[in-house]
This record gives C-alpha cells, sequence and structure tokens, in this order.
C-alpha cells in the first residue's frame, strides 16, 4: 500500500487533501465486487415484502435502515482488496414526537449512522471528516494496529483515514471516543459494523435493529428509547415480513446510561448467535439480555400470519419508545 495513504499520529487533513489524493472516487473492481454482487443476488432471492420508504428530510429514517447496508466502494490497490466508506460527523435537529425535538450530532446525516459491510479479509479505509462542531473520532470494535484504534481526537473542519483489515468476521459497531464518550455515543455517533464469514450465511430476509435512548434533559437518565433512531415508529408502521420467511436480525444495544436491556420477541423463538461470531447458534429462546454495546444475530421465521411485537422487557423502556411489530404476511 502507498505510504502517503497512512496517517502519522498527529497528522490530520482536510477534506480537499482527501479529494487531491484521489480516495473519494468511484468504481467497483475485483474479486470482492463479484463477491458483493454475488450476495446481493443470493438475497434477491429471498421475499421481502414491498415496503414504502417515504422520502424525508428528517435525520432519522426507521423503515429504510432496515435493510439498508452500505458495502462502500470496492477497488484493488496493489493486489489488495479496498473497501471504502466516507463518513462525515455534522449536527440535526431530531423530532423525537410531536412535542419534543433534541439536537443530536449525526454520520452522514442519519441516526443510527450507516450500517457499514465487508467482508473478512478486506481491507476497509474509513475516510472521517468531521463536521460536526466538537472534537470527535470513530472507534471500530474488531482487531486493527493501536494507530487505527480511533481515540485520538479529531477537531471540527479536519479529516483523517483509518485503515485495518476486516476482521474477524461477526456483527460489530463503531462509535465517537472521544470524552465524555457516553455523551456522544448517546447523541448519535454510532452505528453497526457487519464483518461477513468467508462461507455465506444462508440466505435470509436480513433486518437491522439498533436500541438506542436519549437524554433530552442533560439529567443521565433516558426519556425516549427507540429502535432505528425514532421512538415508536415501527409500532405505527409495523416491519412487514412473509409467514415461513428465515428472518436475520442484527440487533445491537447502544443504550447508555442503562446497564443492559432485554430484547423480547412475542409468540416466537429465536436462535442466538452471540456476536456473530459462529456459524452455529448456541441457544435458543425468546429473551435475550445484552449490555452495552453488545450484539448478536438473532434468527426465526413466523408460522402464523398477524402482528406481533418486539421490545425490551423493561416495561418503561418500551413504553418510551422501544416498542415495535412485525406484520406477518401470508405466503401465497
Amino acid at each position: 500500500m502507498p505510504k502517503h495513504f497512512i496517517l502519522g499520529k498527529e497528522k490530520l487533513w482536510s477534506r480537499r487533501q482527501l479529494l487531491q489524493l484521489g480516495l473519494a472516487g468511484a468504481g467497483v473492481t475485483g474479486a470482492a465486487a463479484l463477491w458483493q454482487i454475488l450476495h446481493l443476488q443470493t438475497h434477491s432471492r429471498v421475499r421481502i415484502p414491498p415496503i414504502e420508504i417515504e422520502a424525508s428530510e428528517g435525520v432519522a429514517n426507521p423503515m429504510k435502515m432496515l435493510r439498508n447496508f452500505d458495502y462502500g466502494t470496492v477497488k484493488q490497490e496493489n493486489g489488495r482488496t479496498i473497501r471504502e466508506f466516507e463518513l462525515t460527523a455534522g449536527t440535526s435537529i431530531i423530532q423525537l414526537n410531536s412535542a419534543v425535538s433534541y439536537n443530536i450530532w449525526d454520520l452522514n446525516g442519519s441516526i443510527p449512522g450507516p450500517t457499514l459491510r465487508a467482508k473478512q479479509g478486506d481491507r476497509v479505509r474509513v475516510l472521517f471528516l468531521n463536521k460536526a462542531g466538537h472534537s470527535h473520532s470513530l472507534h471500530f470494535h474488531g482487531v486493527h494496529p493501536a494507530e487505527m484504534d480511533g481515540v485520538r481526537p479529531v477537531s471540527n473542519g479536519k479529516a483523517t483515514i483509518y485503515e485495518f483489515d476486516a476482521e474477524p468476521y461477526g456483527v460489530h459497531l463503531y462509535h465517537c471516543h472521544i470524552e465524555p464518550v457516553t455523551r456522544h455515543i448517546a447523541k448519535g455517533l454510532y452505528g453497526m459494523f457487519i464483518i461477513d464469514p468467508p462461507t455465506p450465511r444462508p440466505s435470509a430476509d436480513e433486518i437491522v435493529l439498533v436500541m438506542a435512548g436519549y437524554d433530552v434533559n442533560d439529567d443521565s437518565h433516558n426519556e425516549y428509547y427507540a429502535f432505528n433512531g425514532l421512538p415508536h415508529h415501527y409500532m405505527h408502521n409495523p416491519i412487514r415480513i412473509y409467514q415461513n420467511q428465515l428472518i436475520r436480525l442484527y440487533v445491537l444495544n447502544i443504550i447508555e446510561y442503562d446497564p443492559a436491556v432485554t430484547f423480547h420477541l412475542h409468540a416466537n423463538f429465536f436462535d442466538v448467535y452471540r456476536s456473530g461470531m459462529t456459524m452455529t447458534p448456541s441457544e435458543k429462546t425468546d429473551v435475550i439480555t445484552m449490555g452495552v454495546a453488545e450484539r448478536h444475530i438473532l434468527e426465526f421465521a413466523f408460522r402464523y400470519p398477524g402482528k406481533y411485537m418486539f421490545h425490551p422487557h423493561q416495561d418503561a423502556i418500551a413504553e418510551n419508545g422501544c416498542m415495535g411489530q412485525f406484520e406477518v404476511i401470508a405466503a401465497s
């Protein structure tokens, strides 16, 4: 890899400098592109009900978030597959309900940030630009060198590059790691990072659910909770799935200020793949406890049509926004 792509410990670049290096170019090439195409073709055979995704100028779009994976721009450099992502931190206002709005930090204009996806062994390159007014960073869970750990502040108006091999396979996450870390995460700087195994998992309807909380009065206590950004959204707009279709649920708990929450599925049980780092389920249950930043793959299929709730089994958390429904459509 050319040495000019590696940032020194104190070197931060502007967006213009990154562009001058050609790091923001488009194009999909090589074996990784073939893997991506085959992956999408495989999952295109999975039955997914049509879903209306409303055009929104808001920072949260839960229906789009469900099945939207960012595979980045794929390149070949010196015989290596490079999967390149661009993430920009900004500021937004989210409307939590008809009466309450809240100032957040966002990534690429959304909360949660994009769900990044790579294959084990890919070289991941993340171009991070900070336009959010305060110093921020991106810390990726996984294995990487110390200089890529994302604990060094990136000041407002500056940029940096994180580069590392995608390993190990599993469900990971990324988030800001600038103190106070709890506040920086709680105000929106987080997202899911999926590394697929070398041998693909069986075809399934793949869905992302990120649980988060909102402390709107800065008392270190959450007043609202949400799946994929907006409180109660999936109660009013159930997630449509087909009867007897295998569902692969990528679930992340990023609720700060609460030490742990549960995830419960009504009228069904799910297979648990802890941290997504195994191809064999560890257990079957209908409720699982998750600490902050814990994440799992949960797989299930519904036998009967109808609407079925999912939520944490802490009622106060569910009643304050972290609640949704699956609408199971009869197979025709």
